[in-house]
């Protein structure tokens, strides 16, 4: 009898004991989850834009952070949120990163199309000019020349637009297409890239 009272008092103070722990994890989990809100949503704007990926793996484990905390599960909200803030922040240091990578690629395609676009038209005006076209080329090449050039001009400005709206990445992509149709019209008009 005395044992058995033993063990219920001993499961009944390990209880209240579990309890205690959980409780005090409570406040500890409420901050770590509110630093990680915090964090993330200072670095949303920027990350979204330039890492979506991992973006949408912190807003995960901040919902799973906050799943526990409403189950009353203290211990593995604190536990999920810990790391979490600075998670966040290294989401920024990503989205920098990958702003910086973006922007000297622009940069680079920004030098480069525009000269590849005047060589274009450049050898286009010659070749309108002359009275006998090149070997492998004819009228109906030069008039598709003529309108690749129009296309490309009108790429160029729409890449361009959407660099000034802030959009790197459809820029980029944009420039990058205007970029491998100028190289294939320039060989198509007999220039050396």
């Amino acid at each position: 009898m005395r044992r058995m009272l033993i063990l219920r008092t001993s499961l009944v103070f390990g209880f209240l004991l579990f309890l205690a722990a959980c409780s005090s994890d409570k406040g500890p989990a409420e901050q770590a989850i509110k630093a990680a809100e915090d964090a993330f949503n200072a670095a949303k704007a920027e990350a979204t834009k330039y890492v979506p990926d991992q973006v949408k793996a912190v807003e995960g484990a901040i919902k799973a952070a906050k799943d526990a905390f409403a189950k009353n599960d203290y211990t593995a909200a604190l536990g999920a949120a810990k790391d979490l803030a600075t998670k966040a922040k290294d989401l920024a240091s990503a989205a920098a990163a990958k702003k910086g990578e973006l922007t000297k690629t622009w940069t680079e395609l920004s030098e480069s199309l525009p000269k590849m676009v005047e060589t274009i038209q450049g050898r286009v005006d010659a070749l309108v000019k002359v009275k006998k076209l090149p070997a492998g080329l004819d009228k109906g090449k030069l008039d598709e020349a003529k309108a690749g050039l129009a296309t490309l001009t009108q790429g160029w400005t729409e890449a361009s637009e959407a660099f000034k709206a802030g959009s790197l990445t459809d820029a980029i992509a944009k420039a990058k297409t205007v970029k491998e149709k100028a190289a294939e019209l320039m060989t198509a008009l007999g220039i050396q890239a």
